[in-house]
């Protein structure tokens, strides 16, 4: 059979229930074709077919039927387009022949092969326009008491209809119309079955309540179709079956669920058994979100790689520590090793973590590895959706499970969904570059809230989900005086807060993540820190201590931060002897082969500086190719004269926020020279910025960090201890979790923002 149906109103229309259930009953029955019948336009439609919540169309009538497509390549279906095409006689013709009529107001919507407006009653009948239209060979459509178009001659939904089910050989009788508003009633009224859903224009029922053909039901929107597949008997004697709806009983008990891609615990094979243990190296992420579930009941989904031949079970629910978090689970994932290297160590990271930073010259697309991604993130969504009780709170994170906020909304309407981007977020120009942009967006748009460290990345996310569907803004809100606004490269005035695209309204928001303080100070507590600094003290007594702590990656500047300081020691030969640049860069894991040349670039040019440089007595560089455990990464902390950190690109930075923790407990006076395009340099006021695209300015303030006066090093660090002992880790989680279960944007400097739906009149 044949669903040939209106958009607004009709096919996008009704409950969340109501939609859900037509929609799940397209998917699952192949045998339904579905033609979208639209007075939009083929570019207003777009937004639509990347929402991944929608049945994908066969085919497309758009422009009130003046332009037929294929649904899947989008290109004209040409025997049908062919003749509307000669009957045309253009936009031009048209614009300017309607110029003499002031009342009538062009739409500014996207359209083709028809010309559209605004029209008020008084000037519908006018018989002017009537001969206008005649003269240019044309016909004129009025609908709502407001729109006026003007198209091809003999041409309209219906039309337009029946020529392409006489081209696609369907029986007539296996043919559905649905529509809401006049703008149908030229397809509702040429012999198919057809329903006029609930809550249709007036008009269109007063002219179709004769038709025997033509069903008026009670239900809006998909409800309403529901009711004509039943009436009409399509798909067997009860139509859409009650089963197809979801039942709200079945559903988890978890209230809240975390979908973070690692558990909270570490697993790993002994004699082909799963044991667990403590994580290695435990970030203040996963104890915060751990505390959530003291006193309410949750689960954790992440993913267990389990083998198809492995000998044994599954095990689909644990613990994760039952005296302390009783009403925890871990809901895992089952992934096999394939999977999680393609999903997550091949694709994220050489597809979508260089073009999340600004780096897509290097990025690799698979369509392989993206259909890996989608059934990983799917598997997520489906475990998520299980656990979930009525009404939970989901917080998805990162850029790893992008697709799950679309898979889990068709599948549990009812859930609040929350998605914290933890990776930056480039501009359009930038992550445009993704062959899967566009179900990207459309699946974060399916969440309830969505946010970023920082604003600049709040508003990145906004222009290229404009490109995607169109948005009306909500409300804005002022950055200061949380955030730079103009002191930097990521600096912002003002974000939006809330925006609307057409379904929903999804509020947005900036929470820089913050520090497990704790963590630091039992650094410095353990035994034998005082002792290690004290070496080091000693070590490095006479020579100011530069130091450099990051991941190999070629997102962190490593190889422009050498060439730095050979131009700081080059430029400033008094500093020869008296500086010491230490790099401490731990390595990526083995099968990262991507990093290769970087690393022997890296040692070439520290071989270089020394060889250069080096004295009886004095390295300039000491490179440390490895990790090493935090408590010692602290101690140097603690004895850093400058941090000198300067990623080319980076959603946040949280080594500037322990180094300024450390120095504040410490009571140093360490300068932080930071580099302006990393997220916390909107947060951190007190930094020195520094431009790590231009070496002459990385030297500048490195030099400048190194003779800075004393009491303005204090000053600095205040103000920065300040900030980073405020805004911690459990601040960063509290404020989050308040901020998904606001209903209304954030009080404080609003502004709101009136603006006009882009698409205008999209019957």
């Amino acid at each position: 059979m044949l669903l040939a149906t209106d958009l607004d109103g009709t096919f996008l229309g009704g409950d969340a229930d109501a939609k859900l259930s037509l929609y799940q009953t397209i998917a699952a029955h192949p045998e339904i074709q579905l033609a979208y019948i639209s007075g939009r336009s083929l570019e207003a439609i777009l937004p639509l077919l990347s929402d991944p919540t929608l049945p994908q169309p066969d085919f497309i009538v758009a422009d009130v039927g003046a332009s037929l497509y294929h649904g899947d390549s989008l290109q004209p279906i040409q025997p049908l387009q062919t003749p509307i095409d000669e009957r045309w006689p253009g936009e031009s013709q048209i614009a300017s022949a309607m110029s003499r009529f002031p009342d009538v107001v062009r739409q500014d919507e996207p359209q083709l092969r028809r010309c559209s407006y605004y029209c008020p009653p008084e000037q519908a009948n006018n018989p002017a326009l009537a001969e206008l239209a005649t003269s240019l060979d044309c016909d004129m459509l009025y609908s709502s008491g407001r729109y006026l178009d003007f198209l091809p001659s003999g041409v309209n939904k219906g039309s337009s209809l029946e020529k392409l089910v006489g081209w696609l050989g369907i029986d007539r009788e296996e043919v559905l119309v649905a529509g809401d508003t006049l703008n149908d009633l030229a397809m509702l009224t040429v012999g198919f079955k057809s329903v006029c859903v609930g809550g249709s224009e007036p008009a269109l029922l007063e002219q179709t309540q004769n038709q025997t053909r033509v069903m008026h039901a009670s239900e809006p929107g998909c409800g309403g179709i529901i009711e004509a597949f039943a009436h009409f008997g399509f798909l067997g004697a009860h139509g859409m079956a009650a089963e197809n709806r979801r039942d709200a009983t079945q559903t988890g008990k978890a209230e809240l669920v975390i979908v973070y891609h690692r558990l909270p615990y570490e697993e790993h094979r002994v004699n082909g058994k799963t044991q667990r243990r403590r994580p290695k190296s435990p970030n203040g992420i996963i104890p915060t979100l751990l505390s959530f579930f003291a006193d309410q009941r949750g689960s954790w989904i992440a993913w267990s790689i389990h083998e198809p031949d492995d000998s044994e079970p599954f095990v689909k629910h644990t613990s994760v520590d039952a005296k302390q978090y009783p009403l925890l689970t871990a809901a895992r994932v089952a992934l096999t090793k394939t999977q999680v290297d393609t999903f997550y160590k091949r694709f994220s990271k050489e597809a979508f973590w260089p073009t999340l930073h600004t780096f897509w010259e290097r990025a690799v697309f698979r369509e392989e590895d993206w259909e890996v991604y989608c059934d990983v993130n799917r598997a997520f969504a489906e475990r998520t959706a299980e656990e979930a009780a009525e009404g939970a709170l989901i917080w998805i994170h990162d850029y790893n499970l992008w697709m799950v906020p679309a898979y889990l909304r068709e599948m549990r309407p009812d859930l609040r969904i929350a998605f914290f981007h933890h990776t930056y977020f480039p501009s359009a120009d930038v992550f445009n570059v993704l062959p899967w942009r566009r179900e990207i967006v459309s699946s974060l748009l399916q969440c309830d809230y969505v946010a970023f460290h920082i604003p600049r990345q709040v508003e990145n996310f906004v222009d290229v989900a404009r490109g995607v569907v169109p948005l009306k803004t909500l409300s804005r809100q002022n950055c200061a005086p949380r955030f730079l606004t103009y002191g930097c490269a990521v600096g912002l005035e003002t974000m939006t807060t809330a925006v609307d695209t057409g379904s929903r309204v999804v509020r947005l928001g900036a929470h820089p993540v913050g520090l497990d303080l704790d963590r630091i100070r039992n650094a410095l507590d353990r035994e034998g820190a005082e002792s290690r600094m004290t070496e080091l003290r000693q070590e490095f007594g006479g020579v100011k201590l530069i130091l450099s702590v990051e991941r190999l990656d070629y997102t962190k500047g490593i190889l422009e931060k050498l060439q730095a300081y050979e131009l700081l020691l080059e430029e400033n030969p008094e500093l020869r002897g008296k500086v010491t640049l230490v790099s401490i860069c731990v390595p990526a894991a083995r099968e990262m082969t991507i990093y290769n040349e970087l690393q022997t670039q890296i040692e070439q040019t520290i071989g270089h500086i020394n060889g250069r440089f080096a004295d009886v007595g004095w390295t300039p560089v000491q490179f440390y190719f490895r990790g090493f455990p935090f408590e010692e990464v602290v101690a140097w902390y603690a004895m850093a004269d400058v941090m000198w950190i300067t990623p080319l690109r980076d959603g946040l930075n949280l080594v500037a926020k322990e180094f300024a923790a450390t120095q504040g407990m410490t009571q140093g006076c360490g300068v932080l020279v930071l580099s302006e395009f990393t997220g916390a340099a909107a947060e951190l006021k007190g930094a020195i910025l520094t431009n790590p695209h231009d070496i002459h300015d990385l030297a500048r303030t490195c030099y400048l960090g190194l003779n800075l006066p004393r009491a303005e090093a204090e000053a600095r660090l205040r103000q920065l201890n300040d900030i980073v002992s405020y805004n911690d880790i459990r601040r960063w989680g509290k404020t989050f979790i308040e901020a998904i279960r606001d209903e209304t944007p954030e009080d404080g400097d609003v502004t709101e923002i009136s603006t006009v739906n882009p698409t205008g009149h999209l019957a």
